[in-house]
């Protein structure tokens, strides 16, 4: 069995009545779950699936919530989606805890024994297909939390929905999918509507830590696609036409003056990305027209609605000077990530207890986006870093998320599954509640 990072216990969570302890069972229930937890993950990994397509990990999660006797499961949600309801032995509120199941489109170059090699189709292409960003760690996760408590149901002090989402990494093209669609089909809704959420990331930082930032977390992120059409003409005489590639270098540059200079950046960084421009077919033939595509990432929802703004208006007035016509279409792909102060406060000493004293530490921005913020946009959440550094890497020397070397260390998994525990049966105690 793999070496697990020791934790040093709280003694207690505080509630504004009276302490709860955590009971002997409950830890029990967790060092009997941290082997299958390292199973789960290695199964999920060795066979990713890409967002939408989640069927099998689905078909995995449901059987085992049916046979952890769950009050409810739904399947089917958001397309592949799971929902679990737990309903424990004490009144007291819902909440939710939430996973997301999809890989991406990257070839494993880990050399794993559990690698993938597993082939899916994106947006019409043959791609191979990796758990790059830890997804697989998340369900996992996610799944041993759901037998320690299913195991303490008795503990639990209101109803747990447990919300095991596809498509994070967003929907295939023409789809619809991800936290949208599961808010769309009424997670949130109904009796048995949670009304604070918690969520984990694996994230190249010391194994077994918890990383946060109160407040704005991770970034909002837009699609950003750009059209620029000029007219074409040999390229010996580009005065014959209007050139669109060269239009394009200008306003790629001019976008960079956004953030630096037009922006007030003491409201929070921003960052505009051109990833890719297409346009023409040979070297000698000025094209009609260019088309770039990107993403933009902003903290702060007034910064935000400003960028876009200034974005338009830059594309279209540089077009216009040279004779040219731009189409410009922002894309909204999730807000900014948070944790509420005052929620992520009364949490703090169950989430101590989780990953052990010193180990909950203060976080900067990350440009990353997430759409476990369209859940925040309607109640409450806190969303962690899980640090999955093996001992003794640097957090600069680990492969960053969506790299074909991404893997984590397993010993660090007990410890998400800890968050979540802690979560689920310290919220109704935290305190000030």
């Amino acid at each position: 069995m793999i070496r697990l990072i020791s934790v040093s216990l709280f003694s207690c969570w505080i509630g504004t009545a009276m302490a709860q302890q955590p009971t002997a069972a409950v830890e029990n229930s967790i060092d009997a779950v941290q082997a299958k937890v390292i199973d789960w993950r290695r199964d999920i990994h060795e066979h990713p699936e890409l967002s939408n397509r989640e069927f099998r990990t689905a078909k995995l999660v449901a059987e085992h919530l049916r046979a952890l006797d769950f009050d409810e499961v739904e399947t089917g949600v958001a397309h592949t989606g799971v929902v679990g309801i737990l309903r424990g032995g004490k009144k007291g509120p819902t909440i939710a805890l939430r996973a997301d199941m999809d890989g991406l489109p990257v070839k494993e170059q880990t050399g794993l024994p559990f690698a993938s090699e597993a082939i899916g189709e994106f947006n019409g292409e043959e791609v191979p297909v990796m758990h790059a960003c830890g997804h697989d760690t998340h369900v996992a996760m996610l799944m041993g939390a759901a037998e320690v408590l299913a195991a303490n149901r008795d503990e639990i002090a209101g109803t747990i929905k447990f919300i095991f989402q596809p498509a994070e990494e967003g929907a295939p093209a023409g789809e619809q999918g991800g936290a949208a669609l599961m808010i769309e089909e009424g997670v949130l809704d109904g009796p048995d509507a949670p009304e604070a959420i918690f969520g984990i990331h694996a994230w190249p930082r010391e194994g077994g830590t918890l990383s946060y930032r109160s407040g704005s977390f991770m970034a909002a992120a837009d699609g950003l696609y750009i059209k620029i059409t000029g007219r074409q003409t040999h390229g010996s005489a580009p005065w014959a036409g209007v050139d669109p590639i060269f239009l394009a270098g200008q306003i790629m540059t001019a976008l960079q003056a956004i953030p630096s200079r037009q922006l007030d950046i003491t409201r929070g960084p921003a960052v505009i990305t051109i990833g890719s421009i297409h346009g023409g077919v040979r070297g000698n033939i000025i094209p009609d027209d260019v088309e770039m595509t990107g993403t933009i990432r902003t903290f702060d929802a007034g910064v935000r609605e400003q960028l876009h703004a200034k974005l338009k208006s830059t594309v279209r007035n540089m077009a216009e000077a040279a004779g040219a016509t731009a189409e410009v279409v922002i894309d909204s792909y999730a807000p900014v990530t948070t944790n509420d102060p005052v929620l992520l406060q009364e949490m703090m000493p169950a989430l101590e207890w989780a990953a052990g004293e010193g180990n909950v530490r203060d976080h900067f921005y990350i440009t990353g986006a997430e759409d476990f913020a369209l859940f925040e946009e309607r109640i409450p959440g806190l969303y962690l870093m899980l640090g999955i550094n093996e001992p003794g890497v640097a957090p600069g020397d680990h492969p960053p998320n969506h790299s074909p070397f991404f893997d984590s260390w397993e010993g660090a998994l007990i410890n998400g599954v800890r968050a979540h525990v802690a979560f689920a049966l310290g919220y109704a105690n935290r305190s000030g509640s």
